[in-house]
Order: structure tokens, then C-alpha cells, then sequence
């Protein structure tokens, strides 16, 4: 992908992100190509899935180079088992966030 503006060559990246509701016990995964974005439709309650429990803080994201392999890593997140593996991966930050 080329920026038009510098001529320059950049990086595109696909993000699989994980949001927190700050007020609710209630988190969010999601697939975007521009995550500041994302995260601002979230907490404007732009998002129908999502209104009902903004405020938001993104608490995890993953960058990948192709479109599919980020789609696949969040349909798999949103299972039973990508839940299981997701609570595991952020244990002790979801412990933390009990605790206060």
C-alpha cells in the first residue's frame, strides 16, 4: 500500500481487539481495520451491540498482515473455547480489575 501524500510504502495491518466495559462485566471482541477508529465508535455508542455497555478500554489487540488470518482469529475468540483461551491469556488482568 503506498500513502499517496509521501510516496512512501506503509504497512497495512488488520486488528483483532478486545474491549472492557467500564461499567458493565462485559467484554467485547472485535475486527477492524483502524483501531483508534474502532475504539472512539465504541465509546460513542455508534455500535448497536456495543451502546449498551460503553464506556470502553481497549485491553488487548492483535496486528496482522493479512485480512483473512485476523477474521479467523476472531471468529475463534468469539467461541467457547477462543473465550476459555481469551480468559487465560488475560488472567491476571481481568484478577486485577475484580479486586478494585
Amino acid at each position: 500500500m503506498r500513502d499517496v501524500s509521501t510516496g512512501t510504502s506503509r504497512m497495512k495491518f488488520y486488528y483483532v481487539y478486545i474491549l472492557k466495559s467500564i461499567n458493565h462485566d462485559f467484554i467485547y471482541v472485535g475486527f477492524t481495520e483502524n483501531l483508534k477508529l474502532r475504539l472512539k465508535q465504541h465509546n460513542n455508542k455508534e455500535e448497536l451491540s456495543t451502546k449498551y455497555y460503553a464506556l470502553f478500554e481497549l485491553i488487548h489487540y492483535e496486528a496482522y498482515r493479512n485480512e483473512k488470518d485476523a477474521k479467523r482469529r476472531e471468529q475463534y475468540l468469539k467461541t467457547t473455547k477462543g473465550k476459555t483461551t481469551l480468559r487465560f491469556m488475560l488472567k491476571e488482568y481481568l484478577i486485577k480489575k475484580k479486586q478494585h
